[in-house]
């Protein structure tokens, strides 16, 4: 695996410095990945930088129950999507497990008569449609298919 490195040169009283800023190629692989692990770790929230497309997959993760609630701040440099996860009285959270399917390297299309099931319909599949994004169910209800985002249980 090759990874491009883009080097930044700031000077500063001291000399030059250098700072490393990578591209981020799969932003939603990211949202997930910190959601993923901000779970594990029990913590009450998660933030991230923002984009339309994280705002619909977390008002998707709040319409179907699997997070409390998610906000979008606006700062001087960029927005940012603080998402507040949801645990059980007894700390047992609400999302199970996260999987992204559709990759930048792979992309994954079903039509909407081969719509995916997660875990027989316990669990969400989002879909990124003509008609913007939608559960597995709401696109199989309106007959539309599309890329195939991630997997929710």
């Amino acid at each position: 695996m090759r990874i491009t490195q883009r080097v930044k040169r700031n000077r500063n009283e001291k000399g030059i410095t250098g700072h490393v800023t990578m591209t981020m190629t799969d932003p939603i692989a990211d949202m997930l990945s910190r959601v993923r692990n901000a779970n594990h770790a029990h913590h009450d929230s998660v933030s991230m930088p923002s984009s339309k497309l994280k705002v619909n997959i977390a008002k998707i993760l709040k319409s179907e129950g699997y997070i409390a609630d998610y906000t979008v701040d606006d700062a001087k440099v960029g927005k940012t999507l603080t998402l507040e996860l949801k645990y059980s009285p007894t700390r047992e959270r609400a999302i199970s497990g996260l999987r992204r399917v559709s990759k930048p390297g792979l992309r994954v299309y079903a039509k909407s008569n081969n719509l995916p099931r997660v875990l027989g319909g316990l669990g969400v599949a989002i879909i990124s449609t003509s008609q913007g994004l939608l559960t597995d169910r709401q696109a199989y209800a309106k007959g539309v298919g599309g890329e195939v985002l991630a997997y929710v249980w």
